[in-house]
């Protein structure tokens, strides 16, 4: 069982903050050169961001990425599944799947105590309580 957040959605995360720190519009290649990502990786990462209005993204030679959104007003849950999708409260934690078949796991009823818990947190903790970390 691993409990982990994939490299895209912290580079997604801290790609967030340093917009929000930051004076302006900044160029992708200088973003993905300050958080040591490939432009391709960052502009993988940056999709999300900009399907949901929390961050602009302007193309051409004068363009580059900006916030749009408070990190006060998006929460790291908001993030997480904005880059990997609906989190599943109810999956098996034995197989990556819903819990079904013979009966829930030995597991299941404290497994899905303490994944709520977890994403009950994570929905509760604003990015701009991260400070500025890229």
């Amino acid at each position: 069982m691993r409990l982990e957040i994939t490299r895209k959605a912290d580079l997604a995360t801290r790609a967030f903050l340093l917009l929000a720190s930051a004076s302006g519009r900044m160029k992708a290649g200088e973003l993905a050169e300050r958080l040591d990502a490939s432009p391709g990786f960052l502009a993988q990462a940056m999709t999300p961001l900009v399907n949901r209005g929390w961050v602009r993204s302007e193309p051409g030679p004068t363009g580059g990425y900006e916030a749009a959104a408070d990190p006060a007003t998006v929460s790291v849950l908001d993030v997480i599944e904005a880059v990997e999708g609906p989190t599943d409260v109810g999956g098996c934690v034995l197989e990556d799947r819903a819990c079904g078949g013979g009966g829930p796991c030995a597991l299941h009823v404290p497994w899905t105590r303490a994944r709520t818990l977890l994403l009950s947190e994570l929905a509760a903790t604003p990015l701009g309580d991260l400070g500025d970390r890229p």
